[in-house]
């Protein structure tokens, strides 16, 4: 008698609850306005979407992977939940591994969202003031950093042809976003902000910290 292979797909009430966590989660704190910032948060929705719908409603990329590569794909129960975690599955880890696998990046994507909110908070304690201090003095948009870093966590966990494919739009689209805003900061702080930008990167924190540059007048 044949065993019933596993399909655990088909949770399409997890993809929305999930979509609308994430989602919520980060218009809640990036608080977007205008038309750019939807924009650039479009792009984010239609990233955890993709990603969501292929982890809980329809294995796009292991259905096309298995179509493929057939039993050369190594997984003796493709459309089982714990296999979907790819990284590990095609890699040849047992379950134990690729549930650190998962682990690992269940715990990029905490660091990313607490780094939103601590820089959330920072912004929301200046009441508009230029904040330099905290996460701000180790990159200049730690609240685009830790989106990086959740997506990053979401593509170790969970990842997908679509997810792969529309990363790289989603940080153009964030990196486009942060050039624009720092044009608005240099027009409103002038010199300060010219000097806080020379001395700090904007995504990637420096191993040492380095004297902020003197800008003469």
């Amino acid at each position: 008698m044949p065993v019933e292979q596993p399909y655990d797909y088909g949770l399409w009430g997890l993809v929305v609850v999930n979509v609308l966590i994430f989602g919520a989660f980060v218009v809640g704190l990036l608080r977007p306005r205008r038309r750019v910032e939807w924009r650039s948060l479009g792009v984010f929705s239609a990233f955890i979407v993709a990603l969501f719908a292929e982890m809980y409603g329809f294995p796009l990329t292991i259905y096309l992977l298995s179509s493929l590569l057939g039993n050369n794909l190594g997984i003796r129960t493709p459309y089982g939940h714990v296999e979907g975690h790819l990284l590990g599955s095609l890699l040849g880890f047992t379950k134990a591994g690729t549930l650190v696998v998962c682990l690992l990046g269940s715990l990029t994507m905490a660091t990313g969202a607490w780094v939103m909110w601590r820089a959330w908070t920072q912004v929301h304690a200046a009441k508009g003031g230029l904040v330099t201090a905290g996460l701000y003095s180790r990159v200049r948009h730690p609240q685009y950093a830790g989106l990086f870093l959740i997506t990053v966590g979401m593509l170790i966990q969970w990842p997908t042809f679509l997810t792969l494919a529309m990363w790289p739009l989603l940080i153009c689209a964030y990196v486009k976003l942060a050039a624009r805003e720092e044009k608005e900061m240099l027009a409103k702080f002038g010199a300060a902000y010219q000097t806080y930008r020379a001395s700090t990167r904007a995504f990637l924190p420096r191993w040492r910290r380095t004297a902020p540059r003197t800008t003469e007048v």
